[in-house]
């Protein structure tokens, strides 16, 4: 009865320090979102600053696993070369040894103290004015039910100690190829090196031993780091050439470093009590978060220099024609970071623009030679760029569910509304395919100047299309008064256009038939320019929000 006692409170606590580290890493990955997407933007080609900011992200996170995904998420994306991306997976290997640092805390009588971060998360979250208290509030109260499941994991081992059968049946799994395995599958199964982890150095502060003391419990530790890898190869299930790539990387980087471990351990019988169990003497946990924290940096120190032979090897054996090339920006693994995916969401609604205006340019081209030769075309055109259209507000509404600031959810109401305007503009493609029918139809002319106007017109709208788009980017008051400037010239456009119209048609110049065709058209090219420059204002208020 006691074991089974003993498997509940273990189980209790696991699924407490699973969910604290959760809220811990959705607490700080809202508190440090924008300052993430600095730090992500400052990855170079130099190996070290990645391995620096792999290192800081996952710290900063508590979660190399997400780090990883992210990391593969922006290969894939384009976002990161995958030289960058090993540096920066390298790094999380470093970062994620924190949690074991916090875990070998319960060798120090601090716990309980510390669990009371708990209730201080709670009331800052429950009775915080602003958002960013009560998020703080959050990654807090996770942190402390860290320091509750820890508490737990800890009971439960003592109760473990004092059962004959359990101790006999760890100290009899003395095989080191065994307990690499078990360390593989027990992190693959719960998709955390963290909590298995922090169990082993539960076990390490009961006064657990593992096989036949020595180095059997580090063979654990190693599996760990070899199960972690399972996230990211999950993750790249799909992706890029380059994104499977980055994967595969992280893999070997953590097989390999294992396999140099192995080596050691088993030549060197006596490293553990030699090394970390004499230079930190009478702090099992800790002695086990130092060795993890040694592995990792040896490993990055031993294999920095080699990151260019890992992305050829990875490059040879990955061809790039074994998968589907990725062609857009939207990736779900980015999600986790908002800033990220939304500074993503820009590069694709620029995409989702040209699509649409080189749609309407078609269209408008046809209409001038009256050809009907690109119909079939333009409505194929539109219809991708619906579908595209659709495909972002999707990609949105999940930004909005993964607990976005005030400020974010602003961002993603400007998009939408950013969304809207552009799909308005591929629908007036359309409807100039109609116009374009019609007057094939009814054999409508229009004379050479008033091909001329119309040229020149449009002209002015591809102008201020450039600085509607550079307005994503960049939305400085330079920009928005170009496009307000050109904007009011296309407006006196449509007024000289219709006032000559209705001149000539009083004349008797004109076809009182064509009177229909000719305004709608000159009004939807108006109205085109209008949810430009609506597109370009709303980028602005965009910018004004980060």
């Amino acid at each position: 009865m006691d074991v089974f006692y003993a498997i509940t409170e273990l189980l209790t606590g696991l699924g407490s320090f699973l969910l604290g580290f959760k809220l811990l890493s959705d607490g700080m990955s809202k508190l440090a979102n924008r300052g993430l997407k600095r730090l992500f933007a400052k990855t170079t080609d130099k190996p070290l600053v990645g391995v620096g900011v792999g290192t800081l992200s996952t710290a900063i996170l508590q979660a190399s696993g997400i780090v990883t995904v992210m990391v593969v998420g922006f290969v894939n994306a384009n976002i990161m070369n995958l030289t960058q991306a090993a540096a920066v997976i390298m790094g999380s290997n470093i970062g994620t040894t924190i949690t074991a640092q916090i875990a070998a805390l319960q060798s120090i009588d601090i716990m309980k103290p510390l669990m009371l971060l708990t209730f201080v998360g709670a009331a800052m979250a429950l009775f915080g004015k602003k958002d960013k208290i009560k998020t703080l509030g959050i990654a807090l109260g996770g942190l402390g039910l860290v320091f509750i499941g820890m508490q737990f994991m800890k009971a439960s081992m003592d109760i473990f100690k004092e059962s004959g059968v359990v101790t006999a049946t760890l100290q009899s799994v003395n095989n080191p190829f065994l307990l690499l395995i078990i360390g593989i599958i027990a992190t693959a199964i719960v998709q955390s090196s963290s909590a298995i982890t922090s169990i082993v150095i539960s076990m390490a502060a009961a006064g657990l031993v593992i096989g036949n003391g020595g180095n059997s419990v580090l063979y654990v530790i190693l599996g760990t780091n070899i199960g972690t890898c399972v996230t990211a190869l999950i993750s790249g299930i799909g992706a890029s050439a380059n994104a499977k790539r980055a994967s595969l990387i992280h893999l070997m980087f953590n097989v390999f470093g294992a396999a140099l471990f192995m080596i050691v351990l088993l030549c060197w019988k006596d490293f553990y009590n030699v090394t970390f169990v004499r230079w930190f003497a009478g702090l099992p946990a800790t002695q086990i978060a130092m060795f993890h924290t040694f592995f990792n940096v040896v490993c990055t120190l031993l294999f920095v220099p080699l990151i260019n032979v890992f992305v050829k090897f990875t490059t040879l054996l990955i061809r790039e024609k074994d998968t589907v090339k990725q062609t857009g920006f939207l990736d779900e693994r980015l999600l986790k970071t908002p800033s990220i995916a939304l500074a993503q969401m820009d590069k694709q609604a620029k995409v989702m623009a040209d699509h649409a205006f080189a749609n309407l340019s078609l269209a408008f081209d046809g209409f001038i030679k009256l050809d009907s030769d690109h119909f079939e075309e333009i409505t194929k055109n539109t219809d991708n760029v619906e579908k595209l259209g659709n495909k972002m507000v999707d990609y949105l509404v999940k930004i909005s569910a993964n607990n976005i600031s005030l400020a974010e959810e602003e961002i993603v109401n400007h998009m939408h509304h950013n969304i809207n305007d552009i799909l308005r503009i591929n629908s007036f493609a359309d409807n100039i395919v109609k116009y374009t029918e019609k007057s094939i139809r009814d054999n409508l002319v229009f004379s050479d100047d008033v091909k001329k106007q119309l040229l020149e017109m449009f002209s002015n709208i591809k102008e201020l299309y450039t600085f509607s788009i550079n307005a994503l980017f960049k939305p400085d008051k330079k920009t928005i008064q170009k496009v307000d400037e050109i904007e009011d010239k296309i407006d006196l456009n449509k007024k000289q256009l219709i006032d000559g119209h209705i001149c000539r048609l009083n004349q008797g110049v004109c076809q009182p038939d064509s009177s229909g065709v000719f305004i709608n058209l000159v009004s939807n090219l108006e109205r085109a320019a209008d949810h430009l420059t609506f597109n370009a204002h709303s980028t602005q208020k965009q910018s004004q929000n980060v």
